[in-house]
């Protein structure tokens, strides 16, 4: 089984992170909290898209004709 077609154990900090309690934060921790949430989800984003590129070029390598032209 690939790595990334693991389950992710109940406990990962993802999971931490949407459980925790907020009312101890005041309005400028939240505040710094979206900010760096923000930049986590755009570097997970670029990372998918990276992850996506890197197998459909995986796969074009391997459905490609050999090199004489005839089908595999």
């Amino acid at each position: 089984m690939d790595e990334e077609d693991r389950p992710r154990r109940k406990g990962d900090l993802a999971s931490q992170l949407a459980g925790e309690v907020l009312d101890t934060y005041s309005r400028a921790e939240l505040d710094a909290r979206i900010a760096l949430l923000k930049q986590e989800i755009e570097r997970v984003i670029a990372h998918r898209e990276r992850a996506s590129a890197h197998r459909a070029a995986a796969e074009a390598l391997f459905r490609s004709s050999p090199p004489d032209g005839t089908p595999r």
